[in-house]
């Protein structure tokens, strides 16, 4: 499930209903975990966080900490625990227990877990039907290495006589989710081959040689992705491991086996308080002053780096989770509760007051909204953002390409008064001829509210709807027969007044910039197979970033080596270029790094995987 690299689309705290609903999911899911278990796996003061990734799987974790969860389909219907969560809780799930310890060579290489390979208890093969999640663990150590699903019910494995596959792997120790771990903290890895621990129950990967030499002793297993695990140990061509028929004779006389089983039986599960208290340790704690000043820090960070004038309105959240998490040092916890304003709309409202940036409160979704960001502020002007390695390797890559790559394309969403709101502007002599931004068009608003006296003298937070703002906010949007409101909160005011204007998309590249109307549509990418079992990648919606159909084909046609052409599609404007073979992912990669065009905005489908 995590050989490859996937890149991960967006990072998102989850809000407490959508806590709420993984606990029941997993409560679910793992009928063995009871409450204990499933608060410590997600800890009820500490945030969680979902990963989604483009192959649709949604990782969950605590933040700054470890992956507990993973679904794959990103549904909540084919939902596993990490390895780390089973370290945590060993009894999570049910396992099989491998017959030696040389089977776990080939499982953590990335094979699937073969019957040959399981060790079969004296009372018989434990009952299970097919697609229940397992775990796999070695003898002597209660921590498993692996987690997957079924393949075949225990009858229908006894009646094959335990042949064939067992158990799909879904996650196991030493994967691509697991290096994904900041620190690769490892708790018990003691089911490696010459591994020497000071502390039997604390380890690190990066203090000791186990990960690279479980990576060395893995790395040639890819190929027995197709065999059977147990009964394929001869075709690996490793001096330290026997040439032997069968996984009996490798028990009875292997000496290596042995030495690892044993090894392994010296190792403990740690403690849950233990392993709490090693991270709480390793983490240092900030005081509370350093993490307010870590706060301001990252978001004067994100506002000269990532947030954008044209992305205005944006959500706290967005704000939160896409700019100023990313933006704080690595290795380092930002815990909005850990610092004196405890909540992320205080902290926002307070920078607000200060005049650094403009928030105000959405009524609906209850929640800070970012509006503008003052650039001639103190703070703004004297903070220096850091360059990041990542950027500087962008940039003098991109100085490499062509002059027609150079070109820095900018998107920006405006708005264009509307009959309803056209009063509003006329009465503070703006010009509705105009494309406004979102902050523009809730200053016009504004304008209006204040030269016409109406904020509400018994409750400032209120204005008083006259019969021209009425009309311009509510005329035609309620229904017959209904009341029209009297008064609004000047926190819902500027989100309704831009709902009534008409959507505009302003798209600039170089000196080339077309101004649309509606909303931007994303790029879309998809491969499918032809006849011939060959594969075929298409493009489309390039026209809408300023991508000419034709030079861009060319263009692929050189980088892929592969033939390309170009097509009108049928019944809509814009062509569509077909590329030979099944290149969506480099496709997708060399429109965001030569094209500049923001991954939001491309859309992919491959319909070739299962």
């Amino acid at each position: 499930m995590f050989k490859k690299a996937v890149e991960a689309k967006s990072h998102q705290r989850l809000s407490g209903a959508d806590r709420k609903k993984l606990k029941r999911t997993v409560k679910d899911k793992f009928p063995r975990a009871s409450d204990a278990d499933i608060d410590s796996l997600l800890p009820p003061k500490v945030e969680i966080t979902v990963s989604k990734f483009q192959n649709r799987v949604h990782v969950y974790g605590v933040e700054g900490g470890f992956p507990m969860f993973f679904d794959i389909d990103g549904r909540g219907t084919d939902i596993f625990s990490t390895v780390y969560a089973l370290w945590k809780v060993p009894d999570l799930l049910p396992s099989f227990l491998l017959k030696g310890g040389e089977v776990s060579r080939f499982v953590i290489g990335g094979a699937d877990l073969m019957f040959p390979g399981i060790s079969v208890p004296p009372e018989g093969l434990p009952s299970f039907l097919a697609g229940e999640t397992w775990a796999v663990k070695v003898p002597g150590n209660p921590a498993p290495i692996a987690v997957g699903s079924t393949t075949m019910s225990s009858t229908e494995a006894l009646k094959a006589g335990l042949r064939g596959k067992a158990l799909k792997i879904a996650h196991h120790y030493g994967d691509l989710l697991w290096e994904s771990v900041e620190g690769c903290y490892v708790p018990n890895a003691g089911f490696f081959e010459d591994v020497v621990f000071e502390d039997p129950a604390l380890s690190s990967c990066q203090t000791s040689q186990s990960c690279d030499d479980a990576k060395d002793s893995s790395h040639n297993q890819d190929v027995t992705n197709d065999k059977e695990v147990g009964e394929s140990v001869h075709v690996v061509d490793d001096p330290s491991v026997p040439n032997s028929a069968s996984l009996t004779q490798v028990d009875a006389g292997n000496d290596t086996a042995q030495e690892i089983t044993s090894s392994v039986a010296d190792l403990k599960v740690t403690d849950n308080a233990v392993a709490d208290e090693f991270i709480a340790e390793d983490q240092h704690p900030l005081s509370t002053g350093d993490v307010d000043m870590l706060l301001d820090k990252c978001l004067l960070q994100a506002l000269h780096t990532t947030v954008k004038d044209k992305d205005l309105p944006m959500p706290g959240s967005t704000l939160w989770s896409n700019h100023v998490l990313p933006c704080r040092p690595s290795g380092t916890t930002l815990d909005i509760k850990k610092s004196t304003y405890k909540k992320l709309a205080k902290w926002l409202q307070a920078k607000s007051s200060a005049g650094l940036i403009k928030v105000k409160e959405d009524k609906h979704k209850k929640e800070a909204v970012l509006f503008s960001v003052d650039r001639s502020h103190p703070d703004y002007s004297s903070f220096r953002p850091e360059k990041r390695q990542v950027q500087s390797e962008t940039t003098s890559h991109h100085d490499t390409n062509e002059s027609r790559s150079r070109k820095v394309l900018e998107v920006a969403e405006i708005y264009k008064p509307s009959i309803h709101v056209n009063p509003i502007f006329a009465g503070v002599g703006a010009d509705t001829g105009k494309l406004y931004t979102a902050s523009e068009a809730t200053d016009i608003v504004f304008k209006y509210v204040e030269k016409e006296n109406l904020v509400k003298p018994t409750d400032k937070s209120f204005v008083v709807l006259d019969a021209t703002l009425c009309d311009a906010l509510f005329k035609g949007a309620i229904k017959k027969g209904s009341t029209y409101p009297t008064e609004i909160h000047k926190k819902d005011i500027g989100l309704t007044f831009i709902n009534r204007m008409q959507a505009h998309h302003v798209v600039t590249r170089g000196g080339e910039s077309v101004v649309r109307k509606g909303g931007l549509k994303a790029i879309q990418i998809m491969t499918e197979r032809r006849q011939g079992n060959k594969k075929v990648t298409k493009l489309s919606g390039m026209e809408t970033f300023l991508v000419d159909a034709e030079s861009l084909a060319s263009e692929l046609q050189k980088k892929f080596a592969c033939s390309t052409t170009v097509a009108e599609l049928p019944g809509k404007k814009g062509h569509e270029v077909l590329v030979q073979g099944g290149v969506i992912d480099d496709l997708a990669k060399h429109l965001i790094e030569q094209y500049r065009i923001p991954k939001r905005y491309i859309e992919v489908l491959d319909k070739t995987r299962k």
